[in-house]
């Protein structure tokens, strides 16, 4: 008896729409700080029943993921851009700056990725891997350019803007973030440049 195999294909454009409603939706409320909705209530804001929200999650964690992974999928896509309309060391101070911005994110749905951190989901460890790929990245085009020292990797600079970014707690930590990610994007710099 021959087993058939299934293939991935892609979602119809209904189910793509669902899909995308499903995270936005998600997305807002858990950054509004509404990180405890149900289910029901995030299918109900999206405008899908539940059923449809399980065919595309097949838990809260997973919905919680998916919307973490956009959000990561989105700042690392700015890598190439960042390097495509500005000049290396530039494109890095401002990947920098994006960093703080998902920080901030973070912040927001830090009630809601609390309840995936006691998972075994690899979405933490993915996430701070693509980001040091994309500042491996960053730093390269510097180091070509002669405007980025060449002893700094990625997976160090993210380490850095971690303990940045840590800041959180405290009313106006993003303004500082800022100001202190300039001074280390500054010690980064080849001098002259």
């Amino acid at each position: 008896m021959e087993m058939m195999l299934s293939t991935s294909r892609p979602l119809r454009a209904d189910a793509r729409r669902n899909r995308e409603a499903l995270l936005t939706t998600a997305r807002q409320i858990f950054l509004s700080g509404e990180a405890d909705t149900g289910v029901e209530e995030i299918a109900r804001k999206a405008g899908v029943s539940v059923g449809t929200l399980y065919r595309h999650f097949d838990t809260r964690e997973a919905l919680i993921e998916a919307v973490y992974r956009q959000e990561v999928d989105g700042l690392c896509a700015a890598t190439a851009e960042l390097l495509d309309e500005h000049a290396p060391d530039d494109a890095l101070r401002r990947f920098l700056l994006l960093l703080v911005d998902h920080a901030a994110i973070g912040k927001g749905m830090a009630e809601a990725l609390e309840s995936i951190m006691m998972t075994d989901s690899p979405v933490f460890d993915d996430a701070r891997t693509r980001m040091a790929q994309s500042l491996d990245q960053l730093l390269a085009a510097g180091v070509a350019a002669t405007t980025v020292r060449s002893d700094v990797t990625g997976r160090i600079l993210l380490r850095a803007m971690g303990g940045i970014c840590e800041m959180r707690a405290t009313d106006g930590w993003q303004q500082e973030a800022q100001q202190i990610t300039a001074i280390l994007f500054d010690g980064l710099r080849v001098a002259g440049h």
